[in-house]
């Protein structure tokens, strides 16, 4: 998802790199891992390296989440739902997920966040803009703390 990885991941097996690796999973990957995708790797800037993916993925992204996106900036239309992979789950220091059950494989030593937020399928755009928002929210917390230099 990000316009620019970086060199070194730390969620890649690299002792002593500094960017670590966030992999988003909702069920379709179609909503809300999409949307956080985007926007952590919007506000990280490189810092990050950010992924999205889902246990059963959709053919397409939510229409209401592409038009919520684009009013924040952000253009999603030539993203796409990937499957949940066993190296991309591997790959990541934090695993959010975001209703995806017990279909996300927890691997030991890996931080697990669980988010739970409303499901945009199938609602209006209107009813997605908040969704967007508190998901905007939780990532820019995630990324300061994340980056938080270290005392």
């Amino acid at each position: 998802m990000t316009s620019s990885e970086p060199s070194v991941v730390k969620g890649a097996g690299t002792k002593g790199s500094e960017v670590p690796a966030v992999l988003f999973v909702c069920v379709h990957n179609a909503g809300r891992s999409q949307m956080a995708a985007a926007l952590l790797d919007r506000h990280a800037q490189g810092r990050v390296l950010v992924r999205s993916a889902g246990s059963a993925p959709a053919d397409t992204i939510n229409p209401a989440v592409l038009a919520a996106m684009a009013e924040v900036g952000l253009d999603l239309s030539r993203e796409f739902p990937k499957p949940l992979t066993d190296e991309a789950t591997r790959g990541a220091d934090v695993i959010i997920t975001m209703g995806c059950g017990d279909a996300c494989t927890i691997y030991p030593g890996k931080r697990y966040l669980d988010w739970e937020l409303p499901d945009p399928a199938g609602k209006s755009l209107e009813e997605v803009r908040p969704i967007r928002d508190e998901i905007d929210r939780r990532v820019q917390a995630l990324l300061a703390e994340l980056v938080a230099s270290p005392a």
